[in-house]
């Protein structure tokens, strides 16, 4: 009988032990999601090494762009690949910001061909745009490759470099490839969440 009390007893302690855990949330709260975490570990490299991408890397990053919502599903965007040596020479005197990539995506957009809000006008090809340009950039972290979104270029230079592009809006450069150095000091800061968003 006395046994029995004292396992008891020791048993009532273990759930009182249990129960007054201080790490309770740590092992019960959510953990992030995988979006998340990618979002929190991509940053904008600006160093690449000599490594090639291969082709099916480039053709997942192609098809997450392709996959990217429009206003609309209008599509009013084009991606542009460049990547032989003549082709990241003629870029190259367009910008300076490439980083040494050896593979970089051009978006353009076109606004005859976006939805346009009908309360003001405003087009939404440069949103749409935008939005691809995004989602290369986050196929490519979590193929695990770097990537940096330049808008310091030359649009007539690149238009008159590249033909292919007549007609459309270069909205942005995205050197792409294997990073081959450390994120900027600035890259982790982030604003308080109660500055950064409200609820009306």
């Amino acid at each position: 009988m006395a046994k029995k009390l004292i396992r008891h007893l020791n048993d009532i302690s273990k759930i009182h032990h249990r129960a007054a855990f201080t790490d309770v949330l740590k092992h019960t709260a959510p953990k992030p999601s995988q979006f998340l975490t990618l979002a929190g570990e991509r940053y904008s490299c600006r160093s690449f090494d000599t490594r090639e991408v291969p082709d099916e890397l480039v053709e997942s990053i192609l098809e997450a762009a392709r996959l990217a919502p429009t206003a609309c599903n209008y599509q009013p965007v084009h991606v542009w690949v460049v990547r032989t040596e003549e082709a990241l020479e003629k870029l190259g005197k367009t910008t300076q910001y490439l980083y040494g990539s050896r593979l970089v995506f051009i978006v353009g957009c076109n606004p005859s061909e976006a939805w346009v809000r009908k309360y003001d006008e405003k087009n939404g090809a440069e949103v749409d745009a935008a939005i691809v340009g995004t989602h290369i950039m986050m196929e490519a972290a979590d193929l695990g490759l770097g990537s940096v979104w330049v808008g310091s270029f030359d649009p007539a230079a690149i238009a008159e470099a590249f033909p292919e592009v007549a007609g459309w809006e270069i909205v942005a450069l995205f050197p792409v490839g294997y990073p081959a150095g450390a994120p900027a000091p600035r890259h982790a800061q982030r604003k308080p969440i109660e500055e950064f968003a409200s609820e009306l």
